[in-house]
């Protein structure tokens, strides 16, 4: 198989991820938004108050987010009720780093606090995916191939179809928006073509579940984060023949930046990555607001 063994090349990359994957909180204020936001609306049939439950992995919990203010989500809250004449968004954050899709999908069977907050809300975000690849390359490292994701993909795939069943269990009538993957080794690691196809394949599993599905959306990020913004992401282009030693081909990497990636890890989105998220999250909002705007499919 081609790059069977094509992530030794970043393997002490993936383990700096992994060691700080727990530790990535930083205390500072609120930063002021450096992207532009989302047209406001107006309906008389408009909803006065939108509760929105985001449910996932550390995405979710906004770890890498500067301001320790919950990512993405506390971003789309601000957006919604800037955006919408509403009175008030009400926001509930179950976002756990590290988990699943097997464990997120355990939470929402078991926890009466997330389900009972499911069943009242009118916005659903699930992010989910990103750790599942992880488990994969994490067992495989030293002999990876695209083959290797097929039975996980389907696995997240069953896994995702249960979590969904069971929020239209608690909540028949919710938007439903789920993120897709990312690639953070892209700017390092752009000639790895296998790693690409691996996030695509993974994007498509979730888009083709997802599309058999009623007010249930995809909301694709592999393109916005995996390359940042514009030319301020540079990416590696130096040869093999140009480092003359493993130290040095570490202190080149560090100089490579994505500047939508913490820097502390090069693997989850910062301040700016996630306000990238919040565009793409909005952008999918804004298209299907009568699912979750209007009176007559209140909770």
């Amino acid at each position: 198989m081609k790059h069977k063994t094509f992530f030794i090349s970043f393997f002490s990359v993936i383990g700096v991820a992994l060691i700080t994957f727990f530790i990535l909180h930083l205390a500072s204020p609120k930063a002021q938004p450096q992207l532009m936001g989302t047209a406001s609306v107006s309906n008389n049939e408009n909803k006065q108050r939108i509760h929105y439950t985001a449910i996932g992995d550390s995405l979710t919990e906004g770890v890498g987010d500067a301001t320790q203010n919950g990512g993405f989500v506390s971003l789309v809250a601000d957006d919604l009720q800037d955006d919408y004449p509403v009175n008030s968004v009400e926001v509930d954050n179950y976002g756990v780093a590290g988990e699943r899709s097997d464990q997120i999908l355990q939470r929402i069977k078991e926890d009466n606090e997330t389900q009972n907050d499911i069943a009242s809300s009118d916005i659903i975000t699930l992010t989910l995916g990103g750790n599942d690849i992880m488990k994969v390359i994490k067992k495989n490292i030293f002999g990876l191939s695209i083959d290797s994701f097929e039975k996980p993909l389907q696995k997240y795939q069953e896994n995702l179809s249960d979590m969904i069943y069971e929020i239209r269990d608690l909540n028949e009538t919710a938007g439903i928006y789920v993120t897709g993957v990312y690639n953070p080794f892209y700017v390092n690691f752009p000639e790895i073509e296998d790693m690409q196809t691996i996030i695509e394949n993974w994007d498509n599993g979730t888009q083709e579940l997802v599309a058999q599905e009623d007010d249930v959306y995809f909301v694709p990020i592999n393109e916005v984060i995996s390359q940042g913004t514009n030319d301020e992401a540079v990416i590696n282009t130096e040869s093999e023949d140009e480092t003359t030693s493993s130290t040095q081909e570490e202190n080149d990497l560090n100089k490579v930046k994505n500047n939508a990636l913490f820097e502390e890890d090069n693997f989850h989105p910062n301040t700016i990555g996630y306000q990238l998220i919040t565009q793409e999250v909005m952008k999918k909002m804004d298209d299907t607001q009568s699912t979750w705007l209007t009176e007559e499919n209140a909770s």
